[in-house]
């Protein structure tokens, strides 16, 4: 029991935390950006404890089980993205909006900022219902016995008091802690495993020799289907700029992608390498294997939850585990922040009450974040893989929005037709994707080529059609007016 003591004390504090916070929230600043006066310290912690969330913890230790360090090629996607993002960063902070389809809108239309706003609600629903998932699986370990379903609806229901208490200001605040326990959790947890699965000789003798190659055993084409999902994402991922604008001005957002770059290599690498370290234990174990003798993709996902209960001494265990709790609140109350805040900004503020007060404003969003928390733990049960729901939601925002947002900063020419066809395309390409997957359709019969229909190639149509869009739909159109791209391109 003395995991589970651990692992409730710690959520205590955090939402101990949080409540006093709420004592602090004034306005809609306060409640959205934190007030806008983030310093680059808890900046960098608040970004990468943002992205290192269950799709990590669970999609990708659980990929590298299975295939090796080519699960690395997810990860990879995010880093270049940063590198990117690097020069948009005081961009961002200088035009000082709240949301990514504030932005949409300024550059295109408004319909631009409510296609934006849908394909980030049903993106970060996704990933956030699989925080709840993975909380569910933390549970059934702690607990033998105990429902995953019940375990997911407990997160659900303590991520949700969590964010309706302090908003952005509670997350930054307790975001340094979060990234200080995942760090120093699984720095410590990889040599440990890898000395009880014997050493590095042991381990290349248990694991195939695809397993230590850059492509793995599937090649290629399912590696860049890795790459670019996390690739798009990032370059569009609403809830780091909506961290930018929250910073105390442009040149601390700039510093803090240095310090994210840096801090999301070290802990992926680690999380994947821990996990391959671990199928050196756990590769023949049955209770990983499926009835058909294939791998359950579901059982390998927890094998980084299983090393911490069953193979770390107790104090490093519960270490890890703290770690990886704080890496499914932390980014489940970001992913609730978003979506919640696009309802309350870009649709109630924005179309419904346009003289809301702030006030009003913060308790839409707090109704929002109950709401859409209800439906994102409804949303859990249609997945088996955690691994799947991150592609999906990587897609269906690196598709929809990743383009026509960075148009808006690199092509003046870009029009508001053209901006704004790139993100109803990208929106139904991947729901179209997504509905003939859930029918259990394959594959496509494209003539060339035959398309997989599994969710490593959803990127693939998906960011073809947006990115058509975009451009055609620009080149096809007059060029916007100067009030139009000014503010994007200002020196």
């Amino acid at each position: 029991m003395i995991y589970v003591w651990s692992v409730a004390i710690y959520l205590a504090i955090l939402i101990g935390v949080s409540l006093y916070k709420s004592r602090q929230i004034k306005n809609q600043d306060d409640f959205m950006v934190a007030g806008r006066n983030v310093t680059a310290s808890f900046l960098v912690a608040t970004l990468v404890c943002t992205w290192i969330g269950s799709g990590s913890l669970f999609g990708g230790a659980g990929r590298a089980f299975r295939e090796g360090f080519s699960a690395l090629w997810m990860s990879a996607g995010a880093w270049v993205g940063i590198a990117i993002v690097f020069f948009l960063a005081s961009k961002v902070r200088t035009i000082a909006k709240y949301t990514v389809p504030d932005i949409l809108e300024t550059r295109y239309t408004p319909l631009a900022r409510m296609l934006g706003s849908l394909a980030i609600i049903i993106a970060y629903l996704t990933i956030a219902s699989y925080q709840f998932k993975g909380g569910g699986r933390i549970l059934a370990i702690l607990i033998p016995g105990f429902d995953p379903t019940v375990g997911a609806a407990i997160t659900c229901a303590l991520v949700v008091l969590y964010t309706v208490a302090g908003g952005m200001m509670s997350i930054v605040a307790l975001d340094l802690v979060n990234g200080i326990m995942i760090t120093v959790g699984i720095i410590i947890a990889a040599p440990l495993v890898l000395g009880a699965a014997g050493g590095w000789g042991e381990l290349t003798t248990t694991l195939p020799e695809s397993h230590f190659t850059v492509v793995g055993r599937t090649g290629i084409a399912q590696a860049l289907g890795l790459f670019f999902p996390t690739f798009f994402l990032l370059l569009g991922e609403s809830g780091m700029y909506q961290k930018f604008m929250a910073a105390k001005d442009a040149v601390t957002a700039r510093r803090a992608v240095i310090g994210m770059i840096v801090g999301v290599i070290v802990v992926e690498t680690i999380l994947d390498t821990t996990a391959i370290f671990g199928a050196g234990i756990y590769f023949n174990d049955p209770a990983f294997q499926a009835a058909d003798g294939t791998f359950n993709s579901a059982a390998t996902e927890t094998i980084l939850l299983q090393l911490a209960r069953h193979n770390l001494p107790m104090i490093f265990g519960i270490l890890l585990l703290i770690g990886g709790v704080a890496i499914v609140f932390s980014t489940a109350n970001s992913f609730l922040m978003i979506p919640s805040t696009n309802c309350a900004r870009d649709i109630y503020q924005r179309f419904i009450n346009p003289d809301a007060s702030q006030q009003k404003v913060v308790l839409v969003q707090r109704v929002m974040i109950v709401v859409l928390a209800i439906i994102a733990f409804v949303a859990s049960t249609f997945f088996e893989s955690i691994l799947d729901m991150a592609l999906y939601a990587y897609t269906m925002v690196g598709a929809a929005v990743t383009p026509a947002l960075l148009a808006a900063f690199l092509w003046r020419r870009v029009t508001q037709f053209g901006g704004t066809l790139s993100i109803a395309l990208g929106v139904v390409t991947s729901l179209l994707f997504a509905i003939l997957n859930q029918a259990g359709v394959e594959s496509l019969n494209l003539g060339l080529v035959t398309m997989p229909l599994d969710y490593e190639y959803a990127i693939y149509p998906a960011a073809t059609a947006s990115i058509l869009g975009l451009v055609v739909g620009s080149l096809l159109t007059a060029p916007s007016p100067e009030e139009k791209w000014r503010p994007f391109w200002a020196e």
